[in-house]
C-alpha cells in the first residue's frame, strides 16, 4: 500500500462503515479536497458551516417545478455532501476534532433535507391547492431524524468494535450527561443539550444493544476480546446492507428519481412508509444480533 493510499485510508473512518457509492465517488473527491485545504487554516467546522448553507439552498431549488432548477439542486446536494466528507477527512488529516464539530456535522444533514421537505411541500401546495402536504414534511422530517439518529447509532457502534480508537465517538449516555453537565453556559452547551437528547433516543430504542453493552463492561471493561469483535462485526456487516438504505445515499438515489420525474409527492411516501418499514426491519435484526452477545 502506498503512502498515499494509507493517508487515504486515514482519512475515513472505516472501510468496514463506507458504502459503495462513498467509497468510489465522494470519499476521494473529498480526500482530494481535504489535502488541498489541510495547512490554509481552513478549519472542518468553517466546511461544516458552508455544508450547511450549500444543501439547506437546494429546497428553493427543488420547489421550482423546472427541470434545470430540480438538476441544479441535484448538484448542489452532491456538492453539500463532499463537503460533509471533506469536513471529516480534513479533521482526521489534521487532528482538529471537536465534539461540537460532529454534533454540528450531524445537525447539517438534518438541515438539508428539512429544507427539501419544506420545498417538496410548498411546491406540492402551490399544484394541488392545499397546505396538508406540509403535514407530510413535518411526518417526513421526523421519519427522518429517527432514521438517521439509530442508522449512525449503528455505524459509530460497528467501529467501536473495530478498536478504541476507531469508537473515540462511542458514548454512552451517562458520559454525554456527565459531559453536558460540567460544560459552561454557552452555545456549545445548548448543542450539546440536543445532542444528550438524540444520545437518549438511540439508548430508548436499543434495549437489547444496551443489555449486551453493559454485559460485555461488566466482564471486560474496555478489554472485549478480538474474537468477540470480529464475531459482531461480521454480523454487523451483514446488516450494512439494509443500514445503507437509511443512508444519505439510499434516500437520494430515490430522491434524484423521484425530483427528475417530476412526481415529488412519491417521495414522501417513500421516506414516511418504506423507510420507516425498513427502519424497523434492521431495529429488529440488530437486537437479536446483539441479543447472541449478552452473557457471552
Amino acid at each position: 500500500m502506498s503512502e498515499l493510499d494509507k493517508e487515504y485510508e486515514a482519512s475515513l473512518k472505516s472501510i468496514e462503515t463506507e458504502n459503495v457509492i462513498d467509497r468510489i465517488f465522494y470519499r476521494p473527491i473529498g480526500f482530494r479536497i481535504a489535502r488541498m485545504l489541510r495547512g490554509t487554516g481552513i478549519t472542518p467546522n468553517m466546511v461544516t458551516v458552508v455544508s450547511i448553507f450549500v444543501g439547506a439552498a437546494v429546497g428553493l431549488l427543488f420547489y421550482q417545478d423546472d427541470l434545470y432548477y430540480n438538476i441544479c439542486g441535484i448538484l448542489l446536494l452532491i456538492c453539500a455532501n463532499i463537503l460533509d466528507c471533506v469536513d471529516g477527512q480534513l479533521a482526521r488529516l489534521t487532528g482538529i476534532k471537536s465534539a461540537i464539530g460532529r454534533i454540528l456535522d450531524g445537525f447539517a444533514g438534518d438541515i438539508w433535507f428539512a429544507s427539501i421537505y419544506v420545498g417538496f411541500a410548498a411546491r406540492l401546495s402551490n399544484e394541488y391547492g392545499t397546505s396538508l402536504f406540509f403535514i407530510l414534511a413535518v411526518l417526513s422530517g421526523m421519519s427522518h431524524l429517527v432514521q438517521a439518529n439509530i442508522t449512525d447509532y449503528y455505524k459509530t457502534l460497528h467501529l467501536y468494535f473495530i478498536s478504541k480508537d476507531k469508537g473515540a465517538e462511542f458514548q454512552s449516555l451517562e458520559q454525554v450527561e456527565a459531559r453536558h453537565k460540567a460544560m459552561r453556559y454557552g452555545v456549545n452547551k445548548f448543542f450539546y443539550f440536543l445532542y444528550r437528547w438524540y444520545t437518549m433516543l438511540q439508548v430508548k430504542a436499543t434495549p437489547v444493544l444496551q443489555r449486551m453493552l453493559r454485559s460485555l463492561r461488566e466482564r471486560y471493561g474496555d478489554d472485549i476480546p478480538e474474537d468477540i469483535r470480529l464475531d459482531f462485526r461480521k454480523r454487523s456487516r451483514a446488516l450494512m446492507r439494509y443500514i445503507d438504505l437509511l443512508t444519505f445515499n439510499g434516500r437520494t438515489i430515490v430522491m434524484f428519481v423521484i425530483v427528475l420525474t417530476g412526481q415529488v409527492w412519491a417521495y414522501f411516501l417513500y421516506e414516511i412508509l418504506v423507510l420507516n418499514i425498513v427502519l424497523v426491519f434492521v431495529s429488529r435484526r440488530h437486537e437479536r444480533m446483539c441479543s447472541a452477545f449478552v452473557d457471552r
